[in-house]
């Protein structure tokens, strides 16, 4: 009975959208405040690493706006255009931000990593790069936070492993913010690694070495994130345990006994298309019911456009369409 309800709890489990806005406003206003504050830094000190990390975090900035407009548009309500809502439009819009966060932030700091391996310049004012990196920890810490109190909650909620829930979930503004947040403050012990090595040692190769490694660290996470939308994009079934749950909901009705199909697809943060076939209880024309629709469901098919036709029974007294 456990096993059941933490199924169906999976089922129902996934980030609010109103939740979703307040990770991704959190995770905007600390960014951006970080950058500011490291593009400062990296201007009066010349460290490579500060750099880096003010063009990872001004990436992560242009990355939060994408997500809060990608929030926005997938809460659209369906229409005739899109008859399963606008969803989707999420992952197209996290993909973006994936690529922005490859390209300004991976991208220009390996860039500027091995420029400043080859033409290096002392750093200086190291105390202000120090005080610089403690606030962006204690901003980007609080940022962290707030996305891993949201995973952990629906994590525990549908009894899944949080770093599973964080790679699979079908929200992917929670999952770039978690990941996101997570690289920053990864990125800003590389930082201050890179600096104090810099300045223990006066020279400004261990500053260039930490510029690429946040560099390096940003691409990977980019990829993971551009990976997961390109799956989401293309129609990702929902896992086994979600599968379960809804044929236990099925099959709970008094008037199914048994479902012979099932297809649930994701179509945007925590919904999905469901397509089933379902053997009615009493129903003494359902052979014959189940053969003609059967019939017609093949010939719609035979079209090259038609991926998958499934047909059910119109509701009795159901307005008929008009062409």
């Amino acid at each position: 009975m456990r096993a059941t309800a933490s199924r169906r709890s999976r089922l129902d489990t996934e980030a609010s959208g109103s939740e979703s806005n307040v990770t991704v406003l959190i995770a905007l206003a600390a960014n951006a405040l970080v950058a500011i504050a490291k593009t400062f830094a990296a201007a009066i000190s010349g460290s490579a690493s500060m750099v880096a990390e003010s063009a990872h975090s001004w990436a992560d900035t242009g990355n939060e706006i994408f997500l809060f407009i990608a929030n926005r548009r997938s809460n659209r309500a369906a229409d005739m255009r899109h008859p399963l809502g606008y969803g989707r439009d999420v992952y197209v819009w996290s993909l973006f931000a994936a690529f922005g966060l490859f390209t300004v932030g991976a991208v220009v700091s390996i860039m500027h990593g091995v420029q400043e391996l080859f033409a290096a310049e002392p750093a200086e004012d190291f105390t202000l790069n120090y005080v610089v990196l403690g606030i962006a920890f204690v901003l980007e810490g609080i940022s962290f936070l707030q996305a891993l109190r949201q995973v952990r909650s629906a994590a525990d909620t549908s009894d899944t492993d949080l770093f599973d829930y964080v790679l699979n979930t079908s929200d992917p503004t929670v999952r770039a913010v978690f990941f996101e947040d997570a690289a920053a403050l990864i990125g800003l012990l590389i930082a201050f690694g890179g600096i104090l090595a810099h300045q223990l040692t006066g020279s400004p190769i261990p500053d260039a070495v930490g510029s690429i490694l946040v560099g390096l660290l940003l691409g990977v996470v980019a990829i993971v994130l551009i990976q997961r939308n390109r799956r989401f994009l293309v129609g990702e079934a929902v896992d086994h345990r979600v599968r379960t749950a809804a044929l236990e909901r099925l099959l709970d009705s008094p008037a199914v006994a048994s479902v012979s199909y099932l297809h649930i697809e994701y179509v945007g943060p925590g919904r999905v298309y469901l397509v089933a076939a379902v053997d009615l209880v009493g129903d003494e024309r359902e052979r014959e019911l189940a053969v003609d629709l059967a019939e017609l469901e093949g010939l719609i098919e035979s079209s090259p456009r038609v991926v998958r036709a499934v047909l059910t029974l119109s509701t009795p007294g159901a307005e008929p369409l008009s062409p």
